[in-house]
């Protein structure tokens, strides 16, 4: 540690903010310019970003606060929440939601950085101010202590972190590969060479029940003291993509427990929570392998919906869902008020008549083809989850000097 040196986060990057075109003016978004708010970073885990949802034009940029910040800025977002952190993989935009750190790359690595922002998110969450929602200033940034090693060092440091991260991105992009080859013949077999003798059928053919959710308890109160994991629509969309680490801990009774919870085969169906850009509808497989993603066991939410399905119609109804959310087909079952939207989930078993095999030896054939590439997804997401552990146990310990790397 003797090597080490301390600074002012505003004394080893140029600490900029960011700014919004006008949202009702067309000719300020769809353009080239790539431009990205805290919400692009929810879930996100990777190092880099390249773009987020939305562009802007040139006359937007033009006309508003934000600037172009250069490849290799570390984003950090100061509000709504303080802390999600990434590297701008090329030239990129942000709201008013950041405070950009420029790095004075003789002074600091920018990916040594990235992983000192990671490290200290709690600490900097402290810093925040306001009544509607805690934000940290440029101001209040820019004197943040930070300790740095000499800079060769700092590069060794962000080597061993982010080769762990490599590893988990590499394991990341092959779980979407197996993925996608699902959703490859599923549309295969059922919707672009399906049997002419098929008929139009009921999804709910291949469900055998479905059962309500339970939101339990923050805390252990009377009989709801059993601790769950409870998974909601976002928890359910965080399968799709990857692990679901943000699926809160709730209490709920043993017995209702055991007449709700999801046995291996069984599907979760998020009926409650769609927004205008996205329906509901989104839907999570359970098996064994899913099950120890988790420190406990698994419920769902009551804007859920369990459907109990066969296990060797599973992979069939999972990827039938994935289509026909991704098709757009459940903007059409939706109803709901106040911005928030909620699928006839009874209208879309039960009276939609989709293009559903009647020989269940189909079904049942294209669930043996599809399930190693799911069984691989979930022993990917156990490695993933083992090399996440040993990241974040090494990440204080780097940061602070306590271990040295070669």
């Amino acid at each position: 540690m003797s090597e080490w040196k301390e600074y002012k986060l505003g004394e080893v990057a140029e600490i900029i903010g960011g700014g919004t075109p006008d949202t009702s003016n067309r000719d300020y978004w769809g353009g080239i310019i790539p431009w990205i708010s805290p919400k692009d970073l929810t879930g996100y885990n990777k190092i880099y970003i390249e773009k987020g949802e939305r562009n802007i034009t040139e006359l937007g940029y033009k006309n508003s606060s934000t600037r172009l910040l250069p490849k290799g800025t570390v984003l950090f977002s100061s509000r709504a929440p303080i802390g999600y952190v990434a590297i701008a993989s090329n030239p990129i935009c942000t709201n008013q939601g950041f405070k950009s750190l420029v790095c004075n790359e003789t002074i600091v690595n920018n990916v040594y950085l990235y992983y000192w922002l990671k490290s200290n998110t709690e600490y900097l969450q402290s810093l925040g101010t306001g009544t509607t929602f805690a934000e940290i200033s440029g101001s209040a940034l820019k004197t943040v202590n930070i300790s740095l090693p000499p800079i060769e060092e700092q590069k060794r440091i962000a080597g061993v972190l982010s080769s762990l991260d490599d590893k988990i991105d590499l394991l990341n992009r092959e779980n979407a590969t197996l993925e996608a080859l699902a959703e490859t013949l599923f549309r295969h077999y059922f919707i672009e060479n399906p049997d002419s003798t098929w008929k139009e059928g009921k999804l709910g053919d291949y469900v055998i029940e479905t059962i309500g959710g339970e939101w339990g308890t923050e805390t252990p109160e009377g009989e709801s003291g059993m601790p769950v994991r409870c998974l909601r629509g976002a928890d359910v969309a965080d399968l799709n993509d990857g692990i679901a680490t943000r699926t809160p801990l709730r209490y709920v009774k043993p017995s209702k427990y055991e007449k709700i919870k999801p046995n291996n085969g069984d599907i979760i169906l998020e009926i409650s929570g769609g927004t205008d850009t996205c329906s509901t509808g989104r839907v999570a497989y359970i098996n064994e392998g899913v099950k120890q993603l988790f420190d406990y066991p698994i419920v769902f939410s009551n804007f859920c919906r369990l459907l109990r399905v066969d296990e060797r119609h599973t992979f069939f109804v999972y990827c039938f869902f994935r289509y026909l959310h991704k098709q757009g087909e459940f903007f059409n079952l939706e109803n709901g008020s106040s911005g928030i939207h909620n699928l006839n989930y009874k209208a879309a078993l039960y009276e939609m008549d989709w293009n559903v095999p009647t020989d269940e030896k189909v079904v049942i054939d294209f669930n043996n083809q599809v399930k190693p590439y799911f069984d691989k997804i979930n022993a990917n997401k156990q490695q993933i989850l083992a090399l996440s552990a040993q990241r974040d146990a090494l990440l204080p310990r780097l940061m602070l000097g306590e271990v040295k790397i070669g």
